[in-house]
């Protein structure tokens, strides 16, 4: 089964804590670790919020919004696709992650 980790941090802090060299090599080697284990799909971090476009499409209309459209005090700084067994074995991978002791992880199961 596959798993989605939203890799989110606070706004105001996520940049600072993505530019650590320490963290930025510590969740390498998680990456490596899942990656060994098999269990690593694909992931990477991404660009600040304010480099996004949101984009509907309403009564033939694309609409485009500058950076994302709802307002939080978390953003999504990267993500992981996993293959694991079950639910239980994405929340061991995903509380190994170093970023969770800085900001969260959502696990959330894809769809077959």
């Amino acid at each position: 089964m596959r798993f989605l980790l939203l890799i989110c941090g606070d706004t105001e802090t996520a940049g600072e804590q993505a530019a650590d060299p320490a963290l930025v090599e510590a969740c390498e080697r998680w990456k490596v670790e899942q990656e060994s284990r098999g269990v690593q799909i694909t992931g990477t971090g991404l660009r600040p919020p304010d480099e996004a476009t949101t984009l509907r499409v309403r009564d033939g209309q694309v609409l485009l919004t500058d950076g994302p459209f709802a307002e939080t005090k978390e953003q999504i700084g990267g993500f992981s696709v996993l293959e694991c067994a079950d639910h239980e074995e994405a929340v061991k991978a995903a509380a190994t992650h170093p970023w969770a002791t800085y900001g969260s992880i959502e696990v959330r199961p894809i769809w077959a």
